[in-house]
Parts: structure tokens; sequence; C-alpha cells
């Protein structure tokens, strides 16, 4: 049984942000800083990716653990009450996230994930080298040779 009442309880609910997290807020301040530029929640694609870096084709996500499902210890939880409830709504946004990427790799997007717990535990530094690597790497293994253009 919830313990709040359903005014409390909407009242907490309504200040879970959806963007602008301070998860995102440190991401976006890191790739500022490390001389990328984005554009944000662009509403035209699947998911209206957090950061959008169209000259890379790339796009980053900012996933909060819980609301996500991460496997870490803050996303492998259910809320004791109306467990039917969140385990449906928790599985469903896992489903609605894969189904973005998939639509954003389709048409030719790159998908870096970001998970809440990397952002608020690793280095600026080790954060950052994830980001310079899956930016400036094309998708091309390194040392072949790109396919013949005819």
């Amino acid at each position: 049984m919830d313990h709040l009442t359903p005014a409390e309880r909407s009242q907490l609910m309504s200040r879970v942000r959806g963007k602008d997290t301070a998860p995102e807020r440190l991401v976006r301040s890191l790739v500022h800083r490390l001389g990328y530029r984005y554009r944000l929640h662009v509403r035209d694609m699947p998911g209206r990716p957090d950061l959008v870096l169209p000259r890379f084709r790339a796009v980053i996500l900012v996933h909060g653990c819980f609301w996500h499902q991460h496997h870490c210890p803050a996303g492998d939880r259910i809320p004791k009450t109306r467990v039917d409830y969140w385990r449906a709504k928790l599985e469903g946004n896992v489903r609605r996230d894969a189904r973005q990427r998939r639509e954003l790799k389709r048409l030719g997007w790159r998908v870096l994930v970001i998970w809440e717990c990397e952002a608020e535990r690793h280095s600026p530094e080790r954060l950052a080298r994830r980001i310079i690597r899956f930016l400036e790497s094309d998708g091309t293994p390194r040392g072949s040779c790109p396919p013949p253009t005819t």
C-alpha cells in the first residue's frame, strides 16, 4: 500500500524530470568543453534524442538507470507498491528505447547510450575518452580499406 495520498504522490511525481536532468547537463557540459557542438531534443527524430551531433551523424542518449532499467543497483529494482503497474511501465520503457534506437540506426544515425550511474560515478576524463572514441570512430574497422566505389 502506498504511504502517500494520491495528491502527495502526484506532487512527488511532478518533480521527476524528463529532460535537463543533472546527468544530462553534466554530459552536455562535457561534450561542449570537448569542443563538439550539438542540438538538444530534436523533435522530428525518433525518441527526441538528448544530444544530436549532425556533423558526426551521431546521437547521445542519457538514460536514467531506474526509468530505463539499467543493470546496476539503481536500475535493478521495482517499487514495492503497485508492482504490476511498475513492471509493465518500466518494461514498456525498455521496449520503446530499443525501438527508438533501431529506428535511429535505420535512419543512419550512430547511437551512444550513457547511463546515469556512468555520468555520476565515472571520472570526467573517462567519460570524455568514451565520448571522443564514439564520435571520432566512423564505424569502419581500423586498418581496412574502404569498399570500392563503382
